[in-house]
């Protein structure tokens, strides 16, 4: 969770300071990520090394490359704490519209939940003086989506660690068209660059990895619930490393979308998974 957050952290850093721009950024953070999921899966399964182009799909690879981009022109103007919210809060919502579409009834406690997110992460949306950024805003929202898609389309892989590392690949071709579309400054100073770097090899390389290593151990609520660490842990990490300050505004929002969806997580039906 910690490397998930820290993705909030390096990306908002990398474009306040300037040092590159949104789109190096997206094409970075995918092409150094998919190069350690390619290291990664060819150490633990040799025999897989030609496999790994037609691994994943070109739909998962969009929605990655959507969710990426998405998350980095929204961090131009969105603090760490407020982009991390926004963005868990798409997802999780995305998952829940998702189940209702397909037929799942809620309880009485799921619709609290969900009521109280959507209303946490709507009224944070609000405009008004202490509003964040529309234009980021919508990006983020945008980007929330596309990961609820991504991870609701990769359920069922026998092997998450390489459909992610295949659906890397596929997205750069993707961000390198946006950079030439985008007409963008290729901005490359070193430290933007480092930032990029770890974002894609470390945060998210190695933290998909990781995660996906010690996933099969966790019950379905255990892992939903774990991850809503990841907003307050981007919250910490801005006010420590980037002087930002968390709002009154940002709090009682937290409160309310994490609460909601913690209260939704836990009253699901039937025994957990284990």
């Amino acid at each position: 969770m910690v490397a998930f957050a820290a993705n909030s952290l390096l990306c908002r850093e990398a474009l306040a300071s300037g040092d590159i721009s949104a789109s190096v950024f997206t094409l970075i953070r995918l092409a150094s990520g998919g190069v350690v999921l390619f290291i990664l899966v060819s150490l633990s399964t040799p025999r897989i090394r030609s496999g790994i182009t037609a691994a994943g799909s070109w739909r998962s690879a969009l929605a990655l490359f959507v969710y990426a981009a998405g998350f980095s022109f929204a961090y131009v103007s969105l603090g760490a704490a407020t982009g991390a919210l926004i963005l868990f809060g798409a997802v999780q919502l995305t998952m829940m519209l998702s189940a209702l579409w397909s037929g799942d009834r809620f309880s009485g406690r799921q619709v609290l939940g969900f009521v109280l997110a959507a209303g946490g992460l709507f009224w944070f949306l609000l405009p008004g003086a202490r509003a964040p950024s529309l234009s980021g805003s919508v990006l983020m929202l945008a980007a929330g989506v596309a990961w609820g898609l991504y991870s609701l389309w990769g359920r069922g892989e026998r092997s998450p660690l390489l459909a992610t590392c295949g659906n890397f690949v596929r997205s750069v071709p993707v961000a390198a068209a946006l950079l030439l579309l985008t007409l963008s400054p290729a901005q490359l100073n070193p430290k933007g660059v480092l930032l990029a770097l770890a974002s894609g090899a470390v945060a998210s390389g190695l933290g998909y990895a990781l995660w996906y290593r010690i996933l099969p151990a966790l019950r379905t609520t255990d892992a939903a619930m774990v991850q809503l660490s990841v907003p307050v842990i981007a919250a910490v990490g801005g006010w420590l490393f980037l002087g930002e300050v968390v709002s009154l505004r940002l709090s009682v929002a937290a409160f309310l979308v994490l609460g909601g969806i913690g209260l939704f997580i836990l009253s699901k039906k039937g025994k957990p998974e284990g």
